[in-house]
């Protein structure tokens, strides 16, 4: 018989902080406790390093034709239209308004608010000035007006059927620079809206146009939007660089689907009620909304957020009613 084949094995001296490091099994909150337990101080966790944001780099062109710029360091539409001005040694007055990866006069592509990390800009400068005189036969005009924020109202679609309809000198894109010979550079989309409500029917009035300067492959087309089938997407599940009038652009996701379909709603609502079409004052009315209760909470929220507009009561229910329909999947 061998010897020592009855010795019992003894137990393991090991301690079970031992046995755990060696494995590899004790985590950053066995390691505190078993600190803790022997009264030793805790170490002191190293802060995380700063996140670093690559630089936002865009590449942008003339929409007539032009050599690819690069711009960065902008955060709202003004610093934009500068920083491309300046790229192209132009006035930042001569930009009329920016579409996104399309050259052409494409109201769907236009842009607002939002722009995608991977979006090439292209910014359309004014080109011909014409005038034009219009008689008002009906009381809507069938236009839809809409600005580039830096106080340039533009004709975004034109109603099939309507009296510009029947002027074909009279284009989508085209800036509208006077009415009557006053000029009118300076306000809001909505402003040059209420003022064309208010012309009196049946008299003749003018209005000073100023169209975009056309690539050689658009000249002597008249740009007509199609029937609305609801805006093109804020976002396409990028992160967007999102621009303000106030405080410094911000790097966020796209908008969920939900958003998305809130704001192409609410953009209608602006058509119909006020004449204008604005993406990103639709998603800032969403954004205001989508949280809020009840409907005097949002009215009071969208006063203190959009008090200038002024909008009517019917209005701002309506809005409350499209928010509540997308986020219960009824549109």
């Amino acid at each position: 018989m061998l010897r020592g084949s009855r010795r019992k094995c003894k137990k393991s001296t090991k301690s079970e902080e031992t046995r755990l490091m060696e494995n590899g099994a004790a985590d950053e909150s066995q390691t505190r406790a078993m600190v803790q337990a022997k009264g030793l101080p805790a170490a002191t966790e190293a802060p995380a390093p700063p996140r670093i944001r690559p630089r936002l780099i865009f590449h942008t062109q003339l929409a007539h034709g032009s050599p690819t710029g690069r711009i960065e360091g902008f955060t709202n539409v003004k610093e934009l239209y500068t920083k491309i001005a300046e790229v192209f040694e132009i006035s930042p007055t001569e930009i009329l308004f920016c579409t996104l990866n399309t050259h052409k006069v494409d109201m769907q592509k236009l842009l607002g608010g939002q722009i995608g990390l991977e979006d090439f800009i292209f910014a359309h400068v004014k080109g011909q000035m014409k005038e034009v005189e219009v008689t008002k036969s009906e009381d809507a005009l069938g236009l839809t007006i809409t600005d580039n924020g830096t106080g340039y109202a533009f004709i975004k679609r034109i109603k099939e059927g309507s009296t510009i309809d029947r002027i074909k000198t009279v284009c989508v894109g085209d800036h509208i620079e006077g009415i009557n010979n006053q000029t009118i550079v300076g306000c809001r989309h909505y402003e040059v809206a209420k003022m064309l409500k208010e012309l009196p029917k049946g008299q003749p009035f003018l209005l000073a146009l100023v169209e975009p300067r056309k690539a050689f492959d658009m000249i002597a087309r008249r740009t007509k939007c199609a029937k609305s089938t609801g805006e093109a997407k804020v976002g396409s599940g990028r992160e967007t660089l999102r621009l303000r009038s106030k405080g410094s652009a911000t790097v966020e996701e796209a908008p969920t689907e939900f958003e998305e379909r809130a704001t192409r709603k609410v953009d209608d609502l602006l058509e119909i009620y006020m004449g204008i079409r604005d993406v990103e004052l639709a998603a800032t009315m969403v954004e205001t909304g989508k949280d809020k209760k009840n409907p005097d909470e949002f009215a009071e929220a969208l006063d203190s957020v959009l008090g200038d507009f002024a909008f009517p009561d019917e209005f701002v229910f309506d809005v409350w009613g499209a928010i509540g329909d997308a986020k219960n999947g009824r549109i």
